[in-house]
């Protein structure tokens, strides 16, 4: 795809091209709306600013989910774009498209654009890395869950905002509390399947699924039913029959609750930071995500949700070459220290972070180091890399649904567990078969 190239001009009998090159155009999709959106169009009109041969051009595609699947159609009608944002649930389902997509490690090496796997920090780079240990998707906004707290609120209830959250242990005394200080809305969470079971099997270092949490094949079940996560999520049920624990949807609609000062804690996305910083009229906190004292390996680590950027295949080299300078560009310890800083996404490179404590970003911003911290504390081990099951979209409905029978009080928390599993593996099997 390129712009046209403007024709000659003839001068007397001769004609004489003058012609400029054309820019070679790059179509990038992704999910972005809101301050992050505004920040995405800065990053792309930053790199078409600092050179001539590429143009960017960036289109929202709707949330994740609708993003994937416009990228999805787009490719069956043979007019995909070069860049698809997938969120990190999408990426059993992109590895699996045979043909449709062109590893980021193969575009970077061919594109010849500077790109260095060891500069991404462990915790991110694996999650999008093959078992041959090569890259096949670009980290781009990587968060991970921590626990934003209402100072004011806090007060008010006369709780002492200083208070150890650390465990969830004190976190049900602290919410007893709250309750008993007037707080109508102790607890308020977003992304409830992400945080209450994905990143509390692996902050406790306990499986979700088996075989590696489907990093070491396809034939995996999950394990989300076990001791851990059933006594977890029993206890939630138990706050949210109490009126501690309120529940407002399956993604992020607590958040409304939480920046508008209706609820004292939230459990959230550490990318909550730039909407919180913009919208808060109280003062707040982002402290670690809570662990059970006493079970597991807790604290191990959590892990990432957020997404990458898969390059898909079907377009000429040059364009690949565009893409693979983009890639590049948006990996710089600048751009990247930048996007954490007006985020609260991951620096996804090592340099980035170290930039950005050295410039005093975490002194001036207390707080803003967490997600990183709680990241990178310890080595992941088999069951917090991450998760890499195929159909995980339509696993995560399942797993709301079933969720929103415990917090209704239709199920126990066991009940609704070992329905999640038998009807997720049903969906498991079936991806199985079809890529075999």
């Amino acid at each position: 795809m390129k712009k046209s190239i403007i024709g000659a001009l003839a001068v007397s009998t001769m004609l004489t091209p003058v012609a400029a090159m054309a820019e070679t155009e790059v179509q990038f999709w992704h999910a972005f709306t809101g301050r992050l959106g505004e920040l995405v169009k800065a990053q792309v009109e930053e790199f078409n600013a600092s050179q001539d041969d590429y143009v960017v051009v960036e289109s929202h595609k709707g949330n994740y989910s609708e993003t994937l699947n416009a990228g999805i159609a787009a490719f069956r009608a043979g007019e995909q774009p070069h860049i698809l944002m997938v969120f990190e649930v999408g990426t059993a389902t992109m590895m699996a498209a045979k043909g449709a997509v062109r590893p980021v490690y193969e575009v970077m090496e061919q594109s010849g654009a500077t790109f260095d796997p060891d500069a991404y920090i462990g915790a991110v780079k694996g999650y999008y890395t093959s078992t041959d240990g090569d890259m096949l998707s670009l980290p781009f906004n990587s968060s991970t869950p921590v626990l934003w707290v209402n100072r004011d609120a806090m007060e008010a209830a006369g709780v002492d905002p200083d208070t150890d959250l650390s465990t969830w242990q004190n976190v049900g005394a602290a919410m007893d509390a709250l309750k008993a200080g007037g707080e109508e809305c102790s607890l308020v969470t977003a992304w409830q399947s992400w945080i209450h079971l994905e990143n509390l099997s692996a902050y406790h270092d306990v499986p979700f699924a088996s075989q590696d949490n489907g990093f070491a094949g396809l034939d995996t079940e999950l394990m989300l039913n076990g001791e851990a996560q059933v006594a977890h999520l029993t206890a939630m049920g138990e706050w949210a029959k109490d009126g501690k624990f309120i529940y407002t949807g399956r993604r992020n609609e607590g958040g409304a609750n939480f920046r508008a000062g209706d609820c004292a804690l939230f459990t959230e996305s550490s990318a909550g930071y730039a909407g919180i910083k913009a919208e808060a009229q109280f003062d707040f906190d982002v402290r670690p995500l809570p662990y059970w004292e006493g079970v597991g390996n807790a604290p191990q680590n959590t892990i990432i949700g957020g997404a990458s950027l898969w390059v898909m295949e079907g377009h000429e080299d040059a364009e690949y070459k565009g893409v693979g300078e983009f890639l590049s560009f948006l990996s710089s310890s600048d751009v990247q220290a930048k996007w954490h800083q007006d985020t609260g996404y991951l620096p996804i490179t090592i340099e980035a972070g170290e930039a950005t404590r050295a410039a005093g970003f975490y002194d001036e911003n207390p707080g803003t180091d967490v997600a990183v911290i709680q990241m990178t504390a310890n080595e992941p081990t088999a069951n917090s890399k991450g998760l890499r099951l195929g159909s995980f979209d339509q696993i995560r409905t399942i797993i709301d649904e079933e969720l929103e029978g415990i917090w209704a009080g239709d199920k126990t928390a066991q009940e609704a567990m070992d329905s999640a599993k038998e009807r997720g593996d049903a969906l498991l099997r079936r991806f199985e078969a079809a890529n075999r």
